[in-house]
């Protein structure tokens, strides 16, 4: 690396926000099965515990050693609902604070697998898990989970989508942070080390390292340096190169740290993740791009740019790149969002247009706490639609709040503030209440 380039990455760090957002170990419980929940407890502590022992450290370590910030250190593990299924128990509470306590003892900020996969109806753990979250998301500090309801090959669960509701609702009514470590899936993937719908999939090695990158500060400074003459096909190789360089970065990150823990080195999400610090947003990426506001006539053209850029760019750098990687839109976590929410230039109905070619979906909404269950699961139906046709992962972490519409949660740190959105006032029940499945579209029959 040259003297410039290193200038460049030192700057990159410094004041455009640049960061390593995770490095995630995904850990299989498989050999942790036990009818006895006890005993599966016991290997799961065991297991995690001895895997992840060192991997705050050498996160720590690497920081130091390579100058870069690496915000989280976390855990994903197989969907809890596998590991329960072998015992008779009807709570799974047990499995979400034995995985609390695994994480607070070594370190990290959170582990996620919580979780199950029902796209095509329920197996014997699966609604025992369902009906556990709102108390396993409210009695525990660290754990996050996550349900895959949806599949472009199998189509909607909508007996599942119409829990969830009562499920997220109830969760609300508890705990908004229990809600902001809860998303329901689309196309859910194995190898995503982003919370909260990280989980270790069955496919995936028995240990793994995964390494997502973040970088919207970096991507909106280099589209500063272009101007706003300049057309959108500079645009897009401005963000493809700049991806490049982010990605490249991920790498180097997480070789040397699955090399130090002695694990095999997954993939790079090359996601554009936001904070809610200054300069560290993607709306203002899109601003940059020219649209006076994000929201207004040409959001979502100009963030299919981007996340296509970002892909291009990211793919070009790495040979691994899996989880979601493109932009991610949470209206709590962006400051660019939250402003444009506040001002009336972004409503509900946008941001679903925007998730048809975004990374993940409606993340980190807040809505009013007296929404009924029945118009959550159809916000949730919606996005698994918009995923299902479009073949592409799709989610929704959705925040029953109390107060009225235009209010601000406060959720803290990285997880930011969350203005109350408002929702139709229009009944989606006799839709919802209907249950069953709606079927894989007909692009679904490949084989």
């Amino acid at each position: 690396m040259d003297a410039k380039n290193i200038l460049e990455t030192i700057k990159m760090i410094e004041e455009e926000h640049l960061d390593i957002r995770t490095i995630t170990m995904g850990i299989s419980l498989l050999d942790c099965i036990d009818s006895n929940i006890d005993l599966a407890c016991q290997k799961i502590y065991q297991k995690i515990t001895s895997k992840a022992k060192n991997l705050v450290k050498v996160g720590s370590d690497l920081e130091e050693e390579l100058g870069i910030p690496i915000i989280n250190k976390r855990i994903s593990v197989t969907p809890i609902s596998i590991i329960g299924a072998a015992t008779k128990e009807n709570d799974y509470l047990p499995f979400a604070k034995i995985l609390d306590q695994a994480a607070k003892d070594v370190g990290v900020d959170f582990i996620g697998g919580f979780s199950t996969l029902v796209s095509k109806g329920y197996q014997k753990g699966d609604q025992i898990l369902i009906n556990s979250i709102p108390e396993a998301l409210t009695q525990t500090e660290f754990v996050c989970s996550s349900v895959g309801v949806a599949s472009s090959k199998s189509g909607i669960n909508m007996d599942a989508v119409r829990d969830l509701g009562e499920i997220i609702k109830q969760t609300g009514q508890k705990s908004k942070l229990g809600c902001a470590k809860f998303v329901v899936f689309a196309n859910a993937v194995e190898d995503n080390p982003f919370m909260a719908g990280a989980f270790h999939g069955v496919g995936e090695a028995d240990v793994v390292l995964n390494v997502g990158v973040s970088g919207p500060g970096v991507v909106k400074r280099s589209l500063e340096k272009i101007g706003f003459a300049a057309s959108l096909d500079l645009v897009a190789e401005t963000v493809k190169q700049t991806a490049f360089k982010i990605t490249r970065m991920g790498q180097l990150v997480g070789q040397m740290a699955s090399q130090k823990l002695g694990v095999p080195f997954g993939i790079v999400d090359l996601s554009l993740a936001p904070t809610p610090a200054i300069g560290d947003s993607v709306a203002q990426i899109l601003e940059e791009m020219g649209l006076e506001q994000v929201g207004t006539h040409g959001t979502t053209a100009a963030l299919a740019l981007l996340n296509d850029a970002v892909k291009k760019g990211g793919v070009m750098a790495c040979n691994h790149v899996g989880g979601l990687s493109g932009a991610f839109i949470p209206v709590s976590e962006d400051a660019g969002m939250i402003e444009a929410v506040l001002s009336g230039s972004l409503n509900l109905e946008k941001l679903e247009a925007m998730t048809a070619i975004c990374s993940v979906g409606l993340d980190m909404i807040a809505i009013p706490i007296t929404t009924p269950a029945a118009t959550i699961s159809a916000i949730i139906a919606d996005e698994m639609a918009i995923g299902v046709i479009n073949q592409k992962t799709t989610a929704v972490r959705i925040i029953p709040a109390p107060g009225k519409v235009g209010d601000e949660v406060e959720l803290g740190g990285l997880l930011g503030t969350a203005p109350i959105m408002k929702v139709n006032p229009r009944s989606s029940t006799t839709f919802i209440i209907r249950g069953g499945r709606i079927p894989a579209p007909l692009h679904s029959f490949k084989n």
